[in-house]
């Protein structure tokens, strides 16, 4: 038995570990486990990997009234994101910033060397963001430092997915990377025919994708190797939401695709009339989409049916968010419009002063979106503080302003790995509670 002469006492202690060391490897493991959930906080566009779009941490309803404003540089494409209190969104002014998401108030900003048009995700403590520069940036998230940064063949229009300490990313260099979050050291790199604007979404060990080229990929998120395409009948720049095994996507073509996720058989398809930039949010069976034709359309996840749909006054880039029975979506009329889910009709609109091609994000009562008139806005009924946000909280991202079809994305409801996980502190009170309960047991003997 080994002991110890502490220096406060002068007296010997015995160390209860030395007798049984799997008590140590318990104790180990536990705070470990703790430590994984404290830096489990992440936020990105659509929401979640699934990039289902739904946002299950709303709080009350928000109003339409404005709260504040943040103005950029440039014009804000980027779909902002909202952890711990902070907003996340990048500009065309080349920087990403975080602020504070009750007063709007910069906490810092970090510089790429060109626009910044994707939205930013947060996870393992950094904010990733790309950048036209032609680089994927990790950040600190508290602090705005650079980690480090992963250089592509071309631009990053696509939105970063991170699932398992993978970030996943396109690029108009056509490839999609598997880069590893905390080295960003690359693990694998799939070649597509052509520009990779589409935002990947990650579901059961697949990651789905869609390119220029006419393609929705699904490509194995362990190897990088493909599963199956699914060949639509234009470009791809609309985003992927992967729902109850069914992958929803737009294309240029002028059709919502719902595709079997396992085999890439399709399901159905829904004329929208356009072209559909615009990425699908699923939510309690139902998934809505916006397209260049002005309307916002409800369709049935089952049959492909209309249920119904709801008419702007330009086109719609701005792919819509849902949360409680409310969907939020952007138009190039230059309002956001709060839609009710189930009858399609209007709740309120906040006008901007130019095209709102951003998605919208809603956390705690707030709904955030960006504006082409260079600013953020933080829209609701009253000022709440947030000061009971989960830890995890979901975010809406975008599509390439500079191509022909620019596309933003939304998520869907449902399955139990896209609920909100349980506040990192419960989990650190319960393994110290379980450690001292050890050692006291421990010390009885």
């Amino acid at each position: 038995m080994i002991t110890y002469n502490s220096p406060l006492s002068g007296r010997s202690f015995s160390n209860p570990c030395s007798r049984h060391p799997f008590v140590l490897i318990l104790i180990v493991s536990l705070f470990l486990i703790s430590a994984t959930h404290v830096s489990a906080e992440d936020a990105m566009f659509r929401a979640n990997p699934e990039h289902t779009g739904v946002y299950g941490n709303a709080g009350t309803e928000p109003g339409n009234s404005e709260l504040w404003h943040f103005a950029t540089g440039g014009i804000v494409y980027s779909s902002p994101v909202v952890a711990n209190g902070i907003v996340y969104a990048g500009s065309e002014d080349k920087n990403l910033y975080a602020l504070d998401a009750v007063t709007g108030k910069e906490k810092w900003k970090f510089t790429t060397g060109d626009h910044v048009f994707t939205s930013p995700t947060v996870a393992t403590g950094a904010v990733f963001v790309g950048s036209e520069d032609k680089n994927l940036y990790a950040v600190n998230a508290a602090t705005g430092k650079e980690k480090w940064r992963f250089a592509m063949g071309g631009w990053v229009y696509s939105s970063p997915a991170v699932a398992d300490g993978i970030v996943y990313v396109g690029s108009t260099d056509k490839n999609l990377y598997a880069i590893d979050a905390i080295t960003g050291k690359e693990k694998w790199k799939f070649v597509t025919g052509d520009y990779l604007d589409s935002s990947p979404a990650v579901a059961n060990g697949i990651v789905y994708v869609g390119s220029r080229d006419k393609n929705l990929y699904a490509v194995d998120a362990a190897t990088g190797k493909e599963k199956w395409r699914f060949d639509t009948g234009d470009r791809v720049g609309s985003s992927p939401a992967v729902a109850d095994d069914v992958v929803y996507i737009g294309s240029e073509d002028k059709n919502l695709y719902a595709i079997d996720a396992t085999t890439g058989k399709e399901k159905w398809r829904f004329d929208t009339g356009d072209w559909v930039d615009s990425s699908p949010v699923v939510a309690n069976g139902v998934v809505y989409i916006g397209s260049r034709n002005k309307n916002l359309y409800a369709i049935d996840t089952a049959t492909g049916k209309e249920k119904w749909r709801f008419v702007t006054g330009d086109r719609m880039i701005s792919s819509p968010a849902v949360a409680d029975g409310i969907v939020y979506v952007g138009s190039r009329d230059k309002n956001l419009y709060a839609i009710d889910a189930a009858t399609g009709k209007e709740k309120w609109r906040f006008v901007t002063g130019d095209w709102v091609d951003s998605s919208p994000a809603i956390a705690n009562g707030i709904v955030y979106v960006g504006s082409n008139d260079k600013n953020l806005y933080a829209i609701g009924s009253t000022k709440v503080a947030l000061t009971n946000v989960p830890t995890t909280i979901r975010v809406a991202e975008p599509k390439n302003p500079t191509s022909r079809a620019t596309t933003a994305t939304t998520t869907t409801t449902a399955p139990a790995r896209q609920t909100t996980q349980p506040a990192p502190l419960q989990y650190a009170l319960f393994g110290a509670i379980i450690v001292i309960a050890v050692i006291v047991i421990l010390k009885k003997q």
